[in-house]
């Protein structure tokens, strides 16, 4: 509890699709360079560990559609997130002094993340930073360590996107998009105990769009598969690289991407 924490994320992209990548674009060939920036604040509510998160991204979005002369290039803000967070069973509010001493357990937490339609977008641009639409994103997760010392752990998450209707799309049209269920898995295992890796992977579908009523009949099935490497460097500072790769892309983005972020955590317990 009290405890603060900074993250800075840069990530290369090569995708069909910009920082929404809900909405592709056919033909596209996509490079994007992204930053963001988040904050976190850890605090007790009940009794059980809750947080919130918010974020913006800053990127620089370039490519071209084949079969085309469409290309071009565009810079600035992209649509800012919000989570919140809670664990309901496994994880009590402790201090810094008192989690030192605590022996990971299942744990079983939900979140809701928000979007907001902040970023950078024209509705005459294909291009775009920004969706010009509102996204919701409850989840629910759990957490199982196992293995000697528990250097194990399986995290299971199910989740969904909601979207609201983009009523600007290319210039005219209104945009609507059904939910995208998804569920992701990461399974870890700690070599140190400052350092730990993981395989993971996402698998989502539907999330059909109409454009003015129009079924575009375009329903997702998506895989992706990554791993992530997370050195602690100290109490304060750590370092992760991701990388991830859509090995399934019906509809849905042909995402190939790496990054690295950045935390630093302070408050309440650290000197």
């Amino acid at each position: 509890m009290g405890v603060n924490q900074l993250e800075l994320t840069y990530a290369y992209v090569r995708s069909n699709a910009s920082i929404d990548p809900s909405i592709v674009i056919a033909g596209a060939e996509l490079n994007l360079n992204q930053g963001t920036v988040g904050y976190t604040r850890y605090f007790g509510l009940f009794h059980r560990m809750a947080w919130i998160k918010p974020s913006v991204p800053i990127a620089t979005l370039n490519g071209s559609i084949s079969g085309t002369k469409v290309n071009g290039s565009t810079a600035g803000a992209g649509d800012s997130s919000y989570e919140v967070a809670m664990l309901l069973k496994g994880g009590p509010a402790l201090s810094v002094e008192e989690f030192t001493n605590y022996k990971p357990t299942t744990t079983l937490g939900v979140s809701l993340g928000v979007t907001a339609p902040t970023g950078l977008y024209s509705a005459d641009k294909i291009l775009n930073l920004g969706s010009d639409r509102w996204s919701f994103k409850p989840e629910i997760a759990v957490s199982y360590p196992f293995g000697p010392e528990q250097k194990w752990a399986l995290d299971a998450y199910a989740n969904a996107y909601f979207y609201t209707d983009n009523n600007s799309y290319r210039r005219a049209g209104i945009l609507r998009q059904e939910a995208l269920p998804g569920f992701e898995e990461h399974i870890s295992y700690s070599f140190r105990d400052n350092l730990v890796g993981s395989l993971d992977a996402r698998y989502s579908f539907r999330g059909d769009t109409y454009v003015n009523s129009i079924d575009q009949n375009n329903a997702q099935k998506n895989f992706i598969l990554g791993g992530e490497l997370i050195l602690s460097l100290n109490e304060r500072n750590s370092l992760s690289v991701i990388f991830a790769k859509a090995l399934v892309h019906q509809n849905g983005p042909s995402v190939t991407g790496v990054s690295v972020k950045y935390d630093y955590v302070w408050g309440g317990g650290y000197r």
